[in-house]
């Protein structure tokens, strides 16, 4: 007992149910989460793969046609193809990947829009749901023909078929969810509560950044399938890889930390699949088309 008659190191009764109900509530909050992830499942109508999606199809167009003006924005602004025969030749290129291959069968066939981007700095290439596809004045740059430059687009459009994006948004709404939850949960409490957070935050993290790694491989997989469809060479995308490793000069963080595979690891995946599929050697009637215009690097 204390001289003030209290017991030394209790804590109030008070703050005991306070902390309990916190829980509760942060357990409803992440029963709720997961319910909603869980009920979020659709058959993609081109893979036939069960997936959990954030939206349907005509979301994803029309979130994706919204978003394009102003991730372009970001990253310079789009080069008109009425102007320079540079971003005429990403949508061409990009159109007959679409158009000659299985992409065509797909609900994003008629929505497939290729952008070239100002950036000359940043060496990357994307795509937004619904099937807005870009790549930077930097990348293109380091592109020497055709049959590269489909190798990266036809990979985009992977990423499109197979619904990455909206996936990612169903997990990112989970994750942000739980967030929540243990946030609630661990308010009000000390270091221990901060650190529940930070471990909820960590493993949500690692979530996205283990799915990021299948989704690349998944969607070079497809990439390989339509440019070959599309007439160009599979070996193109090898050369990207190539481009990549170069790019980032051998520095960057582990691959375990990474959203995508390291490209030594892309290339022996993607060599791998090229020997399984034509184990007689590439066809004669797939090519690396021509070189890329305005590009000095397509003349090495």
């Amino acid at each position: 007992m204390s001289m003030f008659g209290g017991r030394i190191g209790r804590r109030p009764e008070g703050a005991d149910r306070s902390k309990s109900a916190r829980w509760v509530i942060a357990l409803v909050i992440a029963l709720f989460g997961i319910f909603s992830y869980f009920n979020q499942t659709e058959i993609n109508p081109v893979t036939g793969e069960k997936q959990r999606i954030a939206m349907n199809v005509d979301q994803e167009k029309s979130l994706g046609l919204e978003a394009a003006p102003k991730m372009a924005q970001q990253m310079g602004g789009a080069v008109d193809p009425r102007s320079d025969p540079r971003a005429r030749l990403v949508a061409e290129v990009g159109a007959r990947l679409v158009n000659e291959s299985d992409a065509r069968k797909s609900p994003y066939a008629d929505n497939f829009h290729f952008y070239l981007l100002n950036d000359e700095k940043t060496v990357n290439a994307f795509a937004l749901p619904g099937g807005q596809i870009f790549i930077t004045k930097a990348l293109y740059s380091r592109l020497s023909n055709e049959a590269e430059l489909a190798g990266v687009l036809g990979h985009e459009i992977g990423h499109v078929i197979n619904r990455h994006g909206a996936q990612h948004m169903a997990k990112g709404q989970l994750g942000q969810i739980l967030l929540v939850a243990v946030g609630v949960g661990a308010s009000g409490e000390d270091d221990g509560g901060r650190k529940a957070q930070m471990a909820a935050m960590l493993a949500n993290q690692m979530i996205q950044m283990k799915y990021g790694r299948d989704d690349e491989t998944e969607s070079d997989t497809y990439g390989l399938r339509y440019m070959a469809q599309a007439g160009y060479d599979p070996r193109g995308m090898l050369e990207v890889m190539k481009v990549l490793k170069e790019a980032g000069n051998g520095a960057g963080p582990p691959e375990f930390l990474s959203t995508h595979p390291l490209p030594e690891t892309r290339i022996q995946q993607i060599q791998a699949t090229i020997e399984t599929t034509y184990p007689n050697g590439i066809p004669r009637d797939l090519h690396k088309g021509g070189p890329l215009v305005g590009n000095r690097l397509s003349w090495r």
